[in-house]
This record gives C-alpha cells, sequence and structure tokens, in this order.
C-alpha cells in the first residue's frame, strides 16, 4: 500500500513537471541554438540545465499557458546583476543557429550588442508565424536579409542596426504592414528604398543611415500618417526633396545630410512640424525659402556645406524657436539679421560664405 501510494504520488510529480514545463522539442532546440554560441565571460547560460526551459533559463520566456518558449531576450548591455557583478559588457561569438526556427511559437527575438556574433540571419525565421520583435542590432551579422521577410505580418520592430549586412531592401519589405519600428542603421545595404515604401502604413520611424543606399527619396513616404522619424542620411540619395514630406502630421525629425540631393530646399520643410531639420553635405541650390513664421520651431536646422545663395531671410527672426542653426560653408550674402535667434548663435554658425556680416562676424 505505502509503496503503491508512493509510486502514485512519483508518477504525478512527474506527468505535472511535464505538462508544467516545456516540451522537449523546445528545450533541445534551445540547446542546439546554445550550442552555435560562445560566450566566455558572464555565464549567461550556466542556467540553461534542468528539463524544464521555461523556469530560471536566463533570457528565456514562455507562454504561460502552452509552455511554448515565446521570447529569447539575450542583451549583451544590460542593468541584470549578472553584468554588474562582472563590472563588463557582454562579448558573445558564434552564429544564430537555424535551429531557433524550430520554436515555431516565438513572438520576439532578441539577441542584441553582443559584438561578436557572425553569420547570417537564418532564412528560415520568416516562418515564424508569430514573431513581433525582431532585435539584432550591434553584432557582426552578415549576408542579406531575408528576401522574404515580408511574410511575418504580425512584425512591429525590425532592428539589424550596426552590424555587416549587405544587399538590397527586399522589395517583400512593404508587406510588413504591422511594421513600427524599422531600424537598419549602419550596414552596408545597397540600391534604392522601395518604391511602394508607403505601404508601410503603421511606421514611426524609418532609420536607415550609413549606408550605401541610392536613387531618390520616394515622394509616396509622405503618406506614411504615423512617421515621426526618418533619418536617410550618410547614404548616396539623390534626386531633390519630395515637397510633400513637409506636409506630414507628425514628422519631426528629417535627417538627410550626407548625401548627394540637390535642387531647390522646399519652403513647406520650414513651415511644417519638423524641429529637426539636417540637409547639411549635399548639393541644394537656390536661396533660403522666406517663409518662416510662427509654425517655425527648430532645435536643430544644419543647412552647411550646400551651394545656397542669397541673404539670410528676415523671415527667420519670426520663428517660434531656433536652438542651434547652421548656414556655413555656403555662397551665402548680405548683413545677418539681428535679434533672436541670432543673438545666441556663434560665428561657427556663419563662416565660409562670399560675403555675410554684421554680428557675430566682423561689422559690414
Amino acid at each position: 500500500m505505502g509503496v503503491g501510494w508512493y509510486f502514485t504520488l512519483t508518477l504525478l510529480a512527474v506527468t505535472t513537471a511535464v505538462v508544467n514545463g516545456c516540451p522537449p522539442s523546445d528545450r533541445a532546440a534551445l540547446l542546439a541554438f546554445k550550442a552555435a554560441l560562445h560566450e566566455p565571460y558572464l555565464g549567461i547560460f550556466n542556467s540553461w540545465t534542468g528539463t524544464d526551459c521555461c523556469h530560471n533559463w536566463y533570457g528565456v520566456s514562455c507562454d504561460p499557458e502552452t509552455r511554448r518558449v515565446a521570447d529569447i531576450t539575450l542583451r549583451g548591455e544590460s542593468e541584470d546583476p549578472i553584468f554588474e557583478r562582472a563590472h563588463r559588457t557582454g562579448y558573445m561569438t558564434g552564429y544564430i543557429s537555424p535551429s531557433i526556427c524550430r520554436l515555431t511559437r516565438l513572438s520576439s527575438i532578441i539577441i542584441a550588442d553582443w559584438k561578436g556574433i557572425s553569420g547570417d540571419i537564418p532564412r528560415c525565421i520568416t516562418h515564424l508565424p508569430f514573431l513581433r520583435i525582431v532585435d539584432l542590432i550591434g553584432n557582426r551579422i552578415s549576408g542579406v536579409i531575408p528576401v522574404d521577410i515580408g511574410r511575418l505580418q504580425r512584425l512591429t520592430v525590425l532592428n539589424v542596426a550596426d552590424n555587416l549586412i549587405s544587399g538590397r531592401i527586399p522589395p517583400s519589405i512593404t508587406n510588413l504592414t504591422s511594421l513600427m519600428h524599422l531600424d537598419l542603421r549602419n550596414n552596408r545595404l545597397s540600391g534604392e528604398l522601395p518604391g511602394d515604401f508607403h505601404r508601410l502604413g503603421m511606421l514611426s520611424r524609418a532609420l536607415l543611415s550609413r549606408n550605401q543606399l541610392t536613387g531618390p527619396i520616394p515622394g509616396a513616404i509622405s503618406r506614411i500618417y504615423r512617421l515621426a522619424d526618418l533619418d536617410l542620411s550618410l547614404n548616396r540619395i539623390s534626386g531633390t526633396i519630395p515637397e510633400s514630406l513637409g506636409r506630414m502630421a507628425v514628422l519631426a525629425t528629417l535627417n538627410l545630410d550626407f548625401n548627394k540631393i540637390s535642387g531647390n530646399i522646399p519652403p513647406s520643410l520650414f513651415t511644417s512640424g519638423i524641429s529637426n531639420l539636417n540637409l547639411s553635405r549635399n548639393a541644394f541650390e537656390g536661396t533660403i525659402p522666406d517663409v518662416f513664421g510662427p509654425r517655425s520651431y527648430f532645435t536643430v536646422l544644419d543647412l552647411s556645406y550646400n551651394n545656397l545663395r542669397g541673404s539670410i531671410p528676415k523671415s527667420v527672426a519670426s520663428a517660434s524657436y531656433i536652438g542651434h542653426m547652421d548656414l556655413s560653408h555656403n555662397h551665402l550674402c548680405g548683413r545677418i539679421p539681428a535679434g533672436s535667434p541670432f543673438d545666441h548663435l556663434e560665428a561657427s554658425s556663419f563662416v565660409y560664405n562670399d560675403c555675410l556680416c554684421g554680428k557675430p562676424l566682423k561689422a559690414c
């Protein structure tokens, strides 16, 4: 009787553990994923022991109902006690194993800021239908963005910044109609922006600086109603600025510096809601539009290193606020207006023009 009762309790405990733990298939996939990585300093994988990968496995979270692995969150820069005790940020080498794709209920993959992880983005991640977040920033990942990335209909964040990714932005990316945050900065991407980029209707941030992108800015981008931050700086973008960008409802930051953009600067940019406007180091011509007014509010306004001519518009003084303004390295001429914002700007904001004069430069 006692032995039978003990056997029943033991069987019940084992059954409960199996029911409440993660499936053996998920555990095996995680261990195969771990085997492709080498983390020599912090020992973050030391907790990946035991049969239940949903319980105290560092960086692993499971769905409370299905007990399937839902999130992998491994950040090389963290405030976790493991990092604090070691007094260092993380460093990890190896590659992201395709075995991660056997975790078919994954909602987020965050493997960020490890500095040494290389290899490609596993193409098979495009077959994970529940993915909402892919964050691989700050590694040495190379290869291309998977060509069928557009299959991930639930994806809201795609961040592969600060890697070595090359090739073109795949056309299918515009199928990601739930995408809100796109960060492809500091890679080796080339080619043009997809012409139907405006299909990313939920996008609020498009950060694509420090690549090798070419071609024009698609005018239809202005149809992305929620877009607040557009950064195309340090590329090889050419053509003109679509005038419609200045009519976007919530666009607050527009960084186009270090490109090959030409033509006149659209007047709409100076009466819009844009507060951080950097157009420096391009090939803009013509005059600075004399359209500033109470709606003109700039924390940063940088028009330096262009081919702008004429005088500084007097209407600049009617802007509600201009914190930093740089008009240096152009062909401007005439007297620098008096009063705000000119009374707090230094000479460096006006140097290397043809014949500007007045405070803070030499007297006229």
